[in-house]
């Protein structure tokens, strides 16, 4: 029996109903989504991949759902939730109307009017979400020595350790502490045309100072490309006279910075950390493999959000390259094979969206792979340069050398060393990146 089939008769015998429309959406890099319907209802269901069951933590995220709803935070209904459905811990929930692309909530018409409200709707709801009771079993840790705890199990990066300086040296006082979401932002938000539906995807929620969240949606990797700091929706005051309309005590605004340069370097730390599942082997995902690459873009995130660098329009090195010879091998050459193999998967009729979401990275890794080949040789010998005029051999020593304090009298040099390497790699990675706002 598919896999498929096995699912939908499980799910038909817990709900006593005939399951219909069971598909797997793109979303979700950590647990498995679906959708269904159950007797006519219109339903969701979370579980765990096989590999990484953790019944304990899908019991708490239902938990917070109900603690939510009685804070007056709108989430979606839960019908059911368990340890074993098919194998695998889950929670089934009502399938709200709305949408959740970011893409389409900042550009489609249809969201036009509810488009300028957003950010004070949202500084509402995180009021109100700050006044949640707890579940047990919250994660209730220091969040920059968690995170620095986190980004000691990868290799150490120059830009990473001056993030860390700074906000070590800029660190506000201890606030109050409160539920905090975890994962508030552009993406895990149900949007309709009249305002939001539901607070999605609390598998991050901790206790922890309610500020993070704020400053979590105000991060540039949330805003999608959009001018608008909060979401990509609207201002950061905005957000936060909603905030304090709700009952809700806002952090300054440079409080709020902290917390966005905290959440650029919290993503790009878990950019790296789900990239090592396909570098260790546990998951051969090209979701996961791509991600490796896109550390990077955090990395300009935050250079941009402590100041160091600005947005840059780069040429994309793919628009009118010139190729090596390939003799004696016969044409079409290497990069000309890269190109139709990503023409074809950009094109191939995709039965489901998870297959089209994951033809469109397959097609963006294969850019990266030739953008490459066409620079690495020239990068590799720039960026050895770099590294030696500081005295250096590699990226690990001059980090360990920026978290030392030891290169203090030669900042300047150092901060020019970092940004010339990220763009170096950004230009190969997503060249588009680097001319983004910030601010």
């Amino acid at each position: 029996m598919e896999p498929t089939r096995d699912l939908a008769a499980a799910l038909a015998d817990r709900l006593g109903a005939q399951v219909t429309g069971l598909r797997r959406l793109s979303g979700g890099a950590s647990r498995e989504t679906w959708s269904f319907d159950a007797g006519g209802r219109p339903l969701i269901l979370r579980r765990d991949p096989p590999g990484s069951l953790d019944p304990t933590a899908m019991g708490r995220e239902a938990g917070l759902l109900a603690s939510a709803a009685q804070a007056g935070v709108p989430v979606p209904g839960l019908a059911d939730h368990g340890d074993d459905l098919d194998g695998a811990p889950y929670m089934i929930m009502e399938r709200l109307s709305g949408e959740t692309i970011p893409r389409r909530l900042l550009r489609d018409e249809r969201f036009a009017d509810v488009r300028p409200g957003l950010a004070r709707e949202l500084g509402g709801i995180l009021a109100r979400l700050h006044t949640m009771s707890p579940v047990p079993g919250l994660p209730d840790d220091d969040a920059l020595g968690a995170l620095t705890e986190h980004y000691a199990a990868f290799e150490a990066r120059p830009a990473v350790e001056l993030a860390l300086r700074w906000l070590g040296d800029h660190r506000p006082p201890p606030g109050r502490r409160t539920v905090v979401h975890g994962d508030f932002r552009n993406g895990n938000l149900m949007i309709s045309p009249t305002g939001v539906t539901g607070v999605l995807d609390w598998e991050l929620t901790h206790l922890g100072d309610p500020a993070e969240d704020l400053g979590w949606l105000c991060v540039k990797a949330w805003r999608f490309g959009s001018p608008h700091p909060a979401g990509g929706f609207g201002t950061r005051e905005d957000l936060l006279a909603g905030y304090a309309d709700a009952g809700g005590t806002p952090p300054t605004l440079e409080e709020l910075h902290w917390w966005e340069v905290y959440g650029t370097l919290r993503w790009t730390i878990l950019c790296r950390h789900q990239a090592e599942r396909f570098l260790s082997g546990t998951d051969p995902s090209i979701e996961y493999a791509v991600l490796g690459r896109k550390v990077c873009e955090q990395e300009h995130d935050l250079l941009l959000a402590l100041g160091l660098t600005e947005p840059a329009a780069v040429r994309d090195p793919l628009e009118g390259a010139e190729t090596p010879d390939n003799a004696p091998h016969d044409r079409p050459d290497a990069h000309a094979l890269i190109d139709a193999v990503g023409a074809f998967l950009a094109e191939a009729e995709q039965p489901d969206d998870r297959l089209r979401f994951h033809a469109r990275v397959a097609a963006s890794a294969l850019r990266i792979a030739r953008r490459e080949l066409l620079l690495g040789d020239a990068h590799r010998a720039a960026h050895q340069n770099r590294l030696k005029t500081l005295g250096c051999a590699t990226d690990a020593e001059l980090a360990e050398a920026i978290r030392e304090g030891a290169l203090d009298d030669r900042m300047d040099e150092v901060v020019a060393a970092v940004r010339a390497s990220v763009t170096d790699k950004l230009t190969v990675a997503n060249p588009r990146h680097l001319s983004l706002p910030g601010g």
